[in-house]
This record gives C-alpha cells, sequence and structure tokens, in this order.
C-alpha cells in the first residue's frame, strides 16, 4: 500500500518520525536554553570575578605570576578532568574494571579515558567485541524479561478467566442439583490446564510496558538509596545519575565509585556494578517495548493522513477484548457455555484465535533473530521487489517473511507485540 505520490508507508513512517524527532529536539533545545542558560552565565561570570580580585591583590601586574597562574589553572583543571587528584587511581584493577564496564554497557561517562597511543588503539579493538557482546546480552536479557512477564500474566489472565468461567457457569446452570452434575457443565479449561496453551494468547504491550516502568523505577530508586548516602549526593542527584547510567547516556557529570575512599568498598563496588546490570538491561527492554508505542503511533498518524476519517484506520488502534477471551477453547470436543460471556469453540481450524493488534506470541518469539544474515539480505530484497509490484507480504508459520524494519532490538519486540493482521510496511 501506497501513500500519495508513490511513497511507500515504510518510508512514510521514517519520514514522520524524522520529522517528528527534529521537531523534538527543536523544542528540546529551546528547553534546556530556557532552564540552564542563566545558570550558565551566572557561574561564568562568578569565576571571572574571582580570578581578577585574584589578580588584583595577589599580583598587582607581575607578568612572570600571571602566567605561572594561567599555567597552574590548565594544569589543574586537566588534573582534575582526568581524576589524577582528590579521587581514588583510576588505573588500579577495580577501576579498571569499572572502565570496561562502561565500554561494554557503552554508558563512557568520560571520566576514565586512556591517555596513551596504545590505550586509544586497544580501545578500539576491544570496543568493538565488548559492544557488540553487550549489546547481544541485552536482546538476549531483553527476550528473556518479556518471556517472563508474559508468563506471569498468562498465569494471572487463566485464574482470573477460571473464577469467571465457573462463576457464569454455575449461575447458569443453577438448577441442577448435584455438585458432580455442575462440574460436567464447566468448559474444558477448568478441567485440563494443557489446554490453556500459552501460545495462544498474548498479553497486550502496554501492561508490559506498565510492569516494566515499575520496575525500572525500583531498580533506580534503591540505587539512588545506595548512592545518596556513600556519594554525599542529593536523593534526586542520585535519582538522575541512575537514569543517565542505566540509558547508557553517561554524561559523566556524576560518577560513582570515585571518591579515594568508601565504607564497605569492595561490597559498595559489587553492588553497584550489580545496579548498573540490571538497571541497564531493564531500561534497555523498557526503551524497545516503548518504541513499539511510538511506532504505532506513528502507523495511526500516517493512515490517518491516508484515509482521513475512513474506518480502514481502525485495525491500528488497540481495541479492548470481551471480559472473557475467545482464545480459550477445547482442541477435543465442542464447548458451549450459555450466559452474557459466553465462549464458542465451533471451528477445527488448527490456526489460533488472534486477539488485539498490540500482542506478544511466545511461540512466535521464542523463535525470534533466528535467520541467517545471507536469508536476511534476500528476504529483505524479496520485500522490496514485491512491494514494487504490488504483492502482499504475507506472514505463515511455517515461513516468516522479513518485514522491512524488522532487523536489530525493535524486531525482538515490535514483531512479537503485533498480530499477524497488523500490517507495517
Amino acid at each position: 500500500m501506497c501513500l500519495c505520490g508513490g511513497l511507500a508507508e515504510d518510508n512514510a513512517r521514517i519520514i514522520l518520525l524524522a520529522v517528528v524527532l527534529a521537531a523534538y529536539m527543536l523544542a528540546g533545545a529551546a528547553l534546556f536554553q530556557r532552564l540552564e542558560s542563566d545558570l550558565e552565565i551566572r557561574q561564568a561570570t562568578e569565576f571571572w570575578r574571582v580570578y581578577h580580585a585574584f589578580r588584583k591583590h595577589h599580583l598587582r601586574g607581575s607578568p612572570l605570576a600571571l602566567q605561572r597562574l594561567h599555567e597552574l589553572l590548565y594544569a589543574y583543571g586537566n588534573a582534575s578532568a582526568t581524576g589524577i587528584i582528590n579521587k581514588r587511581r583510576r588505573w588500579d584493577f577495580p577501576g579498571s574494571f569499572h572502565f570496561v564496564g562502561t565500554i561494554v554497557s557503552t554508558i563512557g561517562y568520560g571520566s576514565t579515558a586512556p591517555q596513551t597511543t596504545a590505550g586509544k588503539a586497544a580501545v578500539v579493538l576491544y570496543g568493538f567485541f565488548g559492544c557488540s557482546g553487550g549489546i547481544l546480552f541485552f536482546n538476549l536479557f531483553l527476550e528473556r524479561i518479556i518471556t517472563l512477564l508474559a508468563w506471569i500474566l498468562r498465569s494471572w489472565h487463566v485464574r482470573r478467566l477460571r473464577r469467571r468461567l465457573r462463576r457464569t457457569t454455575l449461575t447458569s446452570r443453577r438448577i441442577s442439583k448435584s455438585s458432580s452434575t455442575q462440574r460436567s457443565f464447566l468448559p474444558d479449561i477448568l478441567d485440563d490446564d494443557d489446554h490453556v496453551d500459552l501460545d495462544q494468547w498474548k498479553p497486550s504491550v502496554y501492561w508490559v510496558m506498565l510492569y516494566l516502568s515499575v520496575t525500572s523505577c525500583i531498580v533506580a530508586c534503591c540505587a539512588a538509596a545506595l548512592y545518596a548516602p556513600l556519594e554525599g549526593w542529593d536523593y534526586f542527584d542520585a535519582l538522575y545519575f541512575a537514569f543517565v547510567s542505566f540509558t547508557t547516556i553517561g554524561f559523566g557529570d556524576f560518577v560513582s565509585t570515585q571518591k579515594p575512599s568508601y565504607p564497605y568498598v569492595h561490597w559498595y563496588r559489587f553492588t553497584n556494578f550489580v545496579f548498573l546490570v540490571v538497571g541497564c538491561c531493564c531500561i534497555y527492554s523498557l526503551l524497545n517495548v516503548t518504541s513499539i508505542v511510538i511506532k504505532q503511533g506513528l502507523n495511526y498518524v500516517i493512515h490517518k493522513l491516508q484515509y482521513g476519517n475512513q474506518d480502514v484506520a481502525a485495525p491500528y488502534l488497540p481495541r479492548r477484548q470481551s471480559s472473557v477471551s475467545t482464545v480459550y477453547y477445547s482442541k477435543r470436543r465442542p464447548t458451549r457455555l450459555v450466559g452474557r460471556d459466553s465462549i464458542r469453540a465451533e471451528d477445527n481450524s488448527d490456526t489460533p484465535r488472534r486477539m488485539s493488534g498490540e500482542m506478544i506470541s511466545m511461540k512466535d518469539f521464542l523463535s525470534a533473530n533466528k535467520v541467517s544474515l545471507a536469508v536476511m539480505q534476500k528476504q529483505l530484497y524479496d520485500a522490496a521487489q514485491k512491494q514494487r509490484g504490488g504483492g502482499s507480504l504475507a506472514v505463515t508459520p511455517n515461513h516468516q517473511v522479513l518485514k522491512p524494519g524488522a532487523v536489530g532490538p525493535l524486531a525482538i519486540a515490535s514483531e512479537k507485540f503485533e498480530s499477524k493482521s497488523t500490517i507495517n510496511r
């Protein structure tokens, strides 16, 4: 499907995202200019006031003394930036381990950096493989954390469904006298847990996003509670450091474990390492899941622009399901439950019923990212050819066609939160 002027929806999405990001960055630049500019000017004014006051009272027009002052300020600035004064050693083993951790996690505070040519060359080679391994670790963590959340949500959903089905069935069969007769009318889902198939149910991406947000906030708050007293920071500064570190932004204005001494220093370094690993993994997963919501919003805007107020855009919107999910049905025999919320299993199709467009399939999820590079390139080429020819990119269980954009960490989550009926070309 193409937009006006022959622009494919893929291209329209990336152009729209670029426009939105550009506007977002411009708004952010204006915001931070307004928030920080005045303080910057006041700090610069204060520095020059102290500088000129020192010159007036202590140098009194001596050119040599002025030159020595400038040399001192330059040397002090470099020493403070590289951390060789007023801070612990940077290149002992714990300091070096902290440094390679910032490489592998891609945080890169900048507080520690190699000064020798050999060290800089080693960072290039070491960082290439280290960052690759770190990204792989984050992707594997993303798979497993979403799998765990889906299993928890599935278990909770099954319990709710069982209670509701039991209540509805017993109400509709109230005329029965014996409890055994009542039990015989209950659907298969209540009798045989093996037929409550995890592959046939998908939790909402919004619930996964909510739980990841709560988990990330808990980890960040616990980390800030550790950093604030040990580093001498305000709690909000410690929380800010946790966010900057966990998102791998790494400004370097706050860096942990840099003071000359700490109480229980070895335990603190270990706990700091654990918080950084867990926090980076949680925030990485949350950012990728949030990108799915952003992508859905872009799809909605594109189809609103293309179709206006027509009903064609409806499949791209999140839909609420009925109170009793139709995904649970008997594989052994047809089951019919009479009541307001009813379940019917009357088709013998092997294809499980789909729910809304932002769900995660566990079966598909566990088989994600197993496509070789050669197959990936071939599928990308075939997809481009089919788009030029107007062909559809149908996805079948036995042959998963790689859709444009479904490469990288976004593919791990995006492909699994959207049902096969959702078009993402």
